[in-house]
């Protein structure tokens, strides 16, 4: 499969974005909704290397060819409560089933964790669809973003309570969120 798509992706996610989520909380059943301001900017071939050294992975692909990018992100929910972060990310793509790119996701602190977190990540080249799963120790998050063009995205998460073990299917939801993200910029 040729990466051109998935570098294409990522080149148009480059930039300032806006975000409209809704949040549905299933074990509370309260509906919240949020807005965010984030900043996506590539990282430097330094910065990728820090990224899989604190996730202790090695890969024999260029940096360079890899994605990467620092995420910036305010949020404000509805009630006023306010989160800002900031994180660095790195995908290693390692092959591909069924028609997707699979690989690796590495963030150098996790979003529900602060530590250094390897995930999944599953790319549909004809869809635009990026699908990352993520193993919390009480939640699992698949997250998708599809890139409807390169100024709008829409974005679904599932929050899975974590079954007790890893060979049980998902089927608890905890929380069921759904976004439209436009770019600011460029």
């Amino acid at each position: 499969m040729s990466l051109e798509a998935f570098h294409h992706f990522f080149d148009c996610c480059i930039g300032g974005w806006s975000t409209e989520r809704t949040y549905h909380y299933l074990t509370r059943q309260e509906v919240e909704r949020s807005h965010t301001e984030f900043a996506v900017r590539s990282l430097s071939a330094e910065t990728k290397a820090q990224v899989l050294a604190v996730n202790v992975m090695e890969t024999e692909q260029a940096l360079e060819q890899l994605p990467g990018f620092c995420l910036g992100f305010h949020t404000v929910s509805e009630h006023g409560e306010e989160v800002s972060q900031e994180l660095n990310m790195l995908f290693v793509p390692r092959g591909t089933e069924d028609g997707w790119l699979v690989g690796d996701y590495l963030r150098d602190r996790a979003y529900e964790e602060a530590r250094p977190i390897i995930s999944a990540f599953r790319f549909n080249p004809e869809s635009r669809e990026l699908l990352m799963t993520t193993h919390y120790a009480r939640i699992v998050s698949v997250d998708s973003i599809t890139l409807v063009n390169p100024r709008l995205r829409v974005r679904r998460i599932l929050n899975y309570v974590r079954p007790t073990r890893d060979d049980q299917p998902l089927d608890t939801l905890a929380l069921v969120g759904f976004g439209v993200e436009q770019k600011t910029d460029g």
